[in-house]
């Protein structure tokens, strides 16, 4: 197969141009989101540039503390967005612990079982462990991310119907667990729709990468069905975790709620 053609610096300045024409269009339409664009863009460039410059020295150093380091860094910050973003009412000092460690132990639970059960490398190997456990982290972050936000948003617009059901005698775990239910649904449905869409709308990000690599097709679809199911696996775990123990910490030993943990 040929290799792969890399980009010179003017070649790749030219996509820059398809964000001039989001900016008109968003401009033209009144769209008060252009600074966020912008920003987003900046921030994207500058971040993959020096993820890119540190990769490049890794692989050319290796050695496990620096893929250590990595996953415990990129672990860390995936925390940090997550609770950065989610409904401040919801989640208290308990709350918060139990989504980071939610999201710690099954995002690396799963990246080790995928690096050393399915790839069957070491852990330690930057080549394989790095990338892929972005995407698994990264997926895990939005879908907690997104599994709070719903679990927020339902208790906010059914809390006269909670008030209700407890002073009916209701158990705060019965009253919780249908949005728990809810709300990890909601997570996994991104995953579950471009799953259905692949190979025949779009050809995945990894797949796309290794084919473009010079990997052959057969190899980069078995690697690619292996990363959408561990994704999905780590997406329904990272928030079935938080939002199942989190949802304890909702209501005290006398059976009554509080939005704060208190």
């Amino acid at each position: 197969m040929n290799e792969v053609i890399a980009l010179n610096i003017w070649q790749f300045a030219l996509i820059y141009l398809l964000l001039i024409v989001v900016l008109l269009i968003m401009r033209n339409r009144r769209i008060n989101q252009t600074k966020l664009l912008i920003v987003a863009s900046v921030r994207m460039t500058v971040q993959l540039v020096l993820a890119g410059l540190v990769l490049t020295y890794i692989f050319e150093n290796p050695h496990p503390g620096f893929v250590a380091g990595y996953l415990i860094l990129m672990t860390g910050f995936a925390i940090y967005m997550v609770l950065r973003r989610a409904p401040k009412k919801l989640l208290n000092p308990r709350f918060r612990a139990i989504v980071g460690a939610a999201l710690g132990v099954s995002g690396l639970g799963v990246v080790c079982f995928f690096i050393t059960a399915v790839v069957g490398v070491s852990i330690f190997n930057p080549q394989y462990t790095i990338p892929i456990s972005g995407m698994i982290i990264g997926n895990a972050m939005t879908g907690v991310g997104l599994g709070l936000k719903a679990f927020g948003e339902n208790i906010e617009s059914n809390r006269v119907r909670i008030e209700t059901l407890l002073n009916m005698g209701a158990a705060p775990r019965k009253i919780l667990t249908p949005f728990v239910n809810k709300s990890v649904e909601t997570a996994l449905l991104p995953t579950l729709n471009s799953m259905l869409g692949m190979g025949i709308i779009s050809l995945p990000g990894m797949m796309t990468g290794q084919i473009l690599s010079g990997t052959l097709p057969t190899t980069a679809i078995l690697y690619q069905i292996a990363i959408i199911i561990a994704i999905s696996a780590v997406t329904c775990l990272a928030v079935f975790l938080c939002l199942y123990f989190g949802a304890g910490t909702l209501y005290n030993r006398r059976g009554q709620m509080t939005v704060d943990g208190s």
